[in-house]
């Protein structure tokens, strides 16, 4: 299984300082993580992903509520902010051509809403770090093809994420 998966870390909002996981070491660790997870577990990615020996590379922009809010307005029709967005380059068109030529697999980009990280995570009263990890989980499963919009795939990408941060010692985020 290869290691060598990773993500790039851009800080548009210096409250994102607060959150300690936020160092490309640490969120590259936690992308290993969710790979080794998925094949440990057989579990399929769009376009097999987790049987294939390249490097997966996204890029995580750490922002604030104002530029999600915009963003989420103008590419999913939503005019408020949200925790996390992912825009996976793995539906192109051209996609099975990467996965044979290119050495790096480059999934698409994860961005963040500082604040609503930080009010989501003192609603629950969990650690700001945990919950990082979490849309970071979930974004990265976004990129790799995973998604919610009915229950059957909820209930796969749930289940994954809830292994994923059992091996990180974090409760489960959809217990109450």
């Amino acid at each position: 299984m290869a290691t060598n998966n990773k993500i790039d870390v851009i800080i548009d909002d210096d409250n994102w300082a607060k959150v300690a996981v936020v160092s490309e070491a640490k969120c590259c660790a936690i992308f290993d993580l969710v790979r080794q997870y998925l094949t440990d577990n057989n579990v399929a990615t769009k376009a097999g992903l987790n049987n294939i020996a390249k490097p997966l590379h996204a890029v995580l922009n750490l922002s604030n509520a104002e530029e999600v809010q915009r963003l989420n307005a103008e590419f999913r029709n939503m005019d408020r902010p949200t925790n996390v967005l992912s825009f996976a380059n793995i539906d192109s068109d051209d996609f099975t051509e990467v996965l044979r030529h290119d050495k790096v697999i480059e999934l698409g980009d994860i961005i963040m809403a500082w604040e609503v990280l930080r009010d989501e995570a003192m609603q629950k009263a969990i650690a700001s770090e945990n919950h990082f990890i979490h849309l970071l989980v979930h974004g990265l499963l976004h990129l790799l093809g995973f998604d919610h919009q009915n229950d059957d795939e909820a209930e796969i990408m749930e289940g994954v994420e809830i292994g994923v941060l059992k091996l990180m010692n974090i409760d489960n985020p959809y217990e109450e």
